[in-house]
């Protein structure tokens, strides 16, 4: 038997469709329910789902006014408010094509972004860095658009394209991620197969609205089935999550497991009467972390495994928790093998995970790239480039990386991508970058170089602050006197964090 799993066919999105009109389908049905609450220690600031939903089609109405026409691409360069969801879904009502991005980037990184994707416009907070462009809708215009009338949703095929996230490629550019209306439809398959979310429950996310984790996870898969979504307001520190918890009765919560291991950090017994199971993904979670939180808190967590160009498609659940260090199953409707180099590998054999190419949610490919996308399919398959192993039922276990990708916070990072930006320092000779173990479940990123002399920490990480978005920027800066290469001189990043000695 090979490692194969098909959990049967997904019901086919339908046509004509609109991303956004999904996500609000249930703004008529439940015009006075909160749909979200931004919460914090003075209370909830409440947007119901005729509120919602009012103000996303009254900016898809101003977006069509101001002469942007369906197809067109944005750049979302706005911070961690509800500004963020509401623009990102009003512009796919209108049907045009919003790319989000984190407020982190710098403004050279946003340059190559606009050239790339020949935006049309860019949604500007002006407290958020960004390259000049010569349409850019500022955040006073963009809430002023929600008292209009409301557009008429842009309803077409599921597969034309309604947005582009960004992801670290394995060229060390990062490469815009194109995916088709129908994405949202595909993500169904985690209600089950992840979340167990139900329209009563109240979930909330950790993370800003300005991450797509939380803009699928904690706003548009809630708002989907009819759930109420809570966000902590920005700047919360995460010690005081378990009081929010409490506080606004959150039956589910979804965060990366660094917040799990902050929350932790007090030792002390958790009360959330309310909450049923956690919810996590964006690094793998350590068995360590799972036992403490069950510990604290006598709840579960329940891990998914996904990535930019598909989301998640394995997880555990409720209904079928992990064994072991597994991180689950493929989600109902799913077909997901392990691959060596003829086909799915027999069970327990390492390979590369992938998923079906004729996966819904799967990605339309990389915007520009065509090679890059034609290297990552293999026939019926998309390969990931993680490695894993498949058991009889199903459940995968991780292995690592085929590649040097890095996570940083949820984020996937190209070491190449760093190291470019790095080269480009006069003193700096050459440079290795790797992710380092300082502490159990703890990762950072360190840069390894060689020059004349070794140089001053703070004005590298004053260097790296000026080229690259934070979550990028290397924590710890080791001089060698050479780096670690192989026989034909290649430069060796998994034998950089021998090397570094905390």
């Amino acid at each position: 038997m090979v490692s194969l799993f098909d959990q049967g066919a997904f019901a086919p999105c339908p046509a004509p469709f609109n991303l956004a009109a999904h996500v609000l389908r249930q703004a008529p049905n439940l015009p006075d329910k909160p749909a979200l609450e931004v919460i914090g220690a003075k209370g909830a600031q409440i947007w119901t789902f005729a509120q919602l939903e009012a103000a996303v089609r009254g900016t898809g109405t101003g977006l069509l006014q101001a002469g942007l026409k369906p197809g067109q691409i944005l750049l979302m360069r706005l911070g961690n408010t509800v500004d963020f969801p509401i623009a990102y879904l009003g512009a796919i009502a209108a049907g045009l094509i919003p790319v989000p991005t984190s407020s982190q980037l710098t403004e050279g990184e946003t340059a190559k972004m606009i050239a790339d994707l020949d935006a049309a416009a860019i949604f500007r907070d002006p407290t958020v860095a960004c390259a000049a462009h010569p349409m850019q809708i500022e955040l006073p215009a963009l809430q002023a658009m929600r008292a209009l009338p409301p557009c008429d949703y842009a309803m077409g095929p599921a597969d034309r394209m309604a947005y582009a996230v960004y992801t670290s490629g394995t060229s060390g550019m990062a490469r815009a991620v194109a995916h088709a209306h129908r994405a949202i439809w595909a993500r169904q398959m985690m209600v089950q197969g992840w979340y167990d979310l139900k329209p009563d429950d109240r979930l909330l996310h950790a993370g800003a609205f300005n991450w797509t984790f939380t803009l699928g996870t904690g706003l548009m898969d809630p708002w989907t089935i009819g759930a109420t979504a809570l966000i902590p307001e920005p700047g919360t520190d995460p010690m005081h999550l378990p009081a929010l918890l409490r506080d606004h009765k959150a039956s589910l919560f979804a965060a990366a497991p660094g917040v799990y291991r902050k929350i932790l950090k007090s030792n002390a017994p958790l009360d959330l009467p309310d909450l049923r199971h956690g919810l996590c993904a964006g690094e793998k979670l350590s068995e360590h972390l799972h036992q403490a939180w069950r510990h604290a808190t006598s709840t579960d967590l329940f891990e998914a495994y996904g990535m930019s160009e598909c989301s998640t498609f394995i997880s555990s659940s409720p209904a079928h928790p992990a064994r072991g260090q597994a991180l689950g199953q493929p989600q109902p409707g799913r077909r997901v093998a392990i691959l060596g180099p003829d086909g799915p590998v027999p069970y327990g054999e390492a390979g590369t995970i992938a998923i079906a190419a004729s996966d819904p949610g799967l990605m339309l490919g990389y915007l520009n790239a065509p090679e890059e996308t034609a290297a990552r399919m293999q026939g019926e398959w998309f390969l990931t480039g993680d490695q894993g192993t498949m058991a009889p039922d199903g459940q995968i276990s991780y292995l690592g990386r085929d590649d040097d990708m890095m996570n940083a916070g949820g984020f996937r990072v190209s070491p190449i991508e760093v190291e470019t930006q790095l080269q480009a320092h006069p003193d700096i000779t050459q440079v290795g970058v790797a992710s380092v173990e300082v502490k159990t479940d703890s990762h950072i990123i360190v840069a390894f170089y060689t020059g004349p002399t070794p140089l001053d920490p703070a004005e590298l990480h004053r260097f790296a602050a000026a080229h690259l978005a934070r979550y990028k920027q290397p924590r710890a800066y080791v001089h060698l006197d050479a780096l670690p290469s192989g026989a034909n001189g290649k430069l060796l990043r998994r034998a950089l964090p021998a090397y570094f000695k905390g």
